[in-house]
């Protein structure tokens, strides 16, 4: 893969002057302008002047074109047209050097810095090494120049001065890159963290709702009171989901194990499951309560959702929860990864989770049958 060019972006009011930076440094050419404009015949003075003038607006609508393609673009110009602009500044160069003499042969400079502004570095350096063999070699071959001018050390230290300009400017583009890769990347991730909470608060709480409608639904004729209190339940259980929904868009949610616990009671007998819950969290880290809360959550949903257990039991200690049942295993309670690009959901958004934190999570069966979710610190 060849190596990118460096992308060239000043700002809005730099890009209105671009085109002064690099003809700020045709001051230069000035010698051999001179030079074709004093040649003692009209037609040396014509062609010598054409020849220069040509060279330069060449050379300064290269630096613009190939400006413009890496900022509207975000490529360097074609191959060819970068070869037809090359090949016009030599033939210009040839025919001022044939007309002025050897001032001619300054414009190999600006070849030479050309090739490094326009051409993948193996290319514009093979052009650079000629030109400056080039400007080396020809004063003494040719009668009448004497190569006072040090030109061959001239064409080194301008290309190689643009050389550094231009991998500076590609390393600032690749860092402002970077930044904004980064930044996408933890927009996406917050997305995820917020996509995974809205699943973890809505799943549990619509669960409840699901299974205790049922009952009211049920009892509505057998046992009206009962339906009566069930259907206040649901109001609760609504509001509440609500209030954590507005709470976790707002960042300021935290979850509680205490108010889990409760819920997860209030769950399980909705759905006919004997639970065996701890009435606090006490025996919890403090620092592993809230991380924990969202273990219990998930748990209990799964429980009550896919086991269609007579059991449920809950214990804590210190550093680890779990959660156990008498229902159909693990077959009945798949650990739903994480899908590809997304933030996760279910178990395998818990597991993201309890990974973040330093925590392990296990899922199996129970010893006697069932199915078994464990969360240690690792």
């Amino acid at each position: 893969m060849p190596k990118a060019q460096p992308d060239l972006r000043p700002g809005p009011g730099a890009g209105r002057f671009f085109w002064l930076w690099a003809a700020v440094w045709l001051f230069y050419m000035a010698g051999p302008i001179l030079d074709a404009w004093h040649r003692p015949e009209v037609w040396e003075r014509i062609l010598g002047m054409a020849a220069a003038l040509g060279f330069c607006a060449i050379y300064l609508s290269g630096f613009v074109v190939v400006r413009r393609h890496y900022r509207f673009a975000g490529r360097e110009p074609s191959r060819t047209a970068s070869a037809v602009r090359l090949a016009g500044l030599v033939a210009t160069a040839a025919v001022l050097t044939l007309v002025v003499g050897e001032s001619g042969l300054t414009t190999l400079v600006y070849i030479g810095v050309t090739a490094v502004f326009t051409y993948p570095p193996r290319a514009a350096w093979s052009i650079v090494f000629a030109s400056a063999l080039t400007a080396g070699f020809l004063p003494k071959i040719v009668p009448g120049w004497d190569g006072t001018i040090d030109l061959l050390f001239a064409v080194m230290v301008a290309a190689l001065a643009v050389w550094g300009v231009t991998r500076v400017v590609q390393r600032n583009a690749q860092l402002a890159e970077a930044r904004g890769e980064i930044t996408r990347l933890a927009i996406a991730a917050e997305r995820n963290r917020f996509a995974r909470d809205m699943h973890d608060l809505l799943g549990h709480s619509l669960t409840i709702v699901s299974v205790k409608s049922e009952l009211a639904a049920r009892l509505v004729q057998l046992a009206p009171e009962r339906a009566e209190a069930e259907l206040a339940d649901i109001q609760r259980l609504v509001r509440e989901a609500l209030t954590d929904v507005r709470a976790a868009v707002a960042g300021y949610r935290e979850m509680s194990l205490a108010t889990e616990l409760a819920s997860a009671r209030s769950a399980l007998d909705a759905a006919g499951i004997e639970a065996d819950v701890p009435v606090t969290g006490e025996a919890v880290d403090p620092e592993r309560q809230e991380l924990f809360a969202w273990v219990v959550r998930e748990g209990v949903t799964n429980v009550v959702r896919h086991s269609e257990a007579k059991h449920c039991w809950i214990r804590l200690d210190r550093g680890a929860v779990e959660i156990s049942d008498d229902g159909r295993g693990p077959q009945a309670m798949p650990e739903e990864p994480a899908a590809e690009g997304t933030g996760g959901h279910g178990l395998g958004g818990l597991r993201e989770r309890l990974d973040a934190a330093g925590c392990a999570l296990t899922v199996g069966r129970r010893d006697g049958g069932g199915f078994l979710l464990r969360a240690a610190s690792a």
